[in-house]
């Protein structure tokens, strides 16, 4: 499973919390960006508790003040 975890950071801290996600297993790929979030980080794992997992360890990064959670649903085509 796949989702994508949309993080706000305190002023200043983007890059130094996009980087410590990086050291987190299961993060593939983490990016500050702008608009109404400041980080971007798209992980992989096995089921809820794994993903709850990761978010604890999101949540415990200095800088870090929310996250908000996109479970990725990947597309079909009939």
């Amino acid at each position: 499973m796949q989702a994508y975890i949309l993080i706000s950071t305190d002023p200043g801290k983007p890059w130094e919390v996009a980087e410590s996600t990086l050291r987190i297993a299961g993060v593939k790929t983490s990016q500050a960006v702008t608009g109404p979030f400041d980080v971007v980080a798209f992980v992989e794992f096995t089921n809820i508790d794994e993903l709850g997992e990761l978010l604890e360890k999101i949540h415990a990064l200095n800088g870090v003040i929310k996250t908000q959670t996109a479970i990725a649903m990947p597309a079909r085509l009939p």
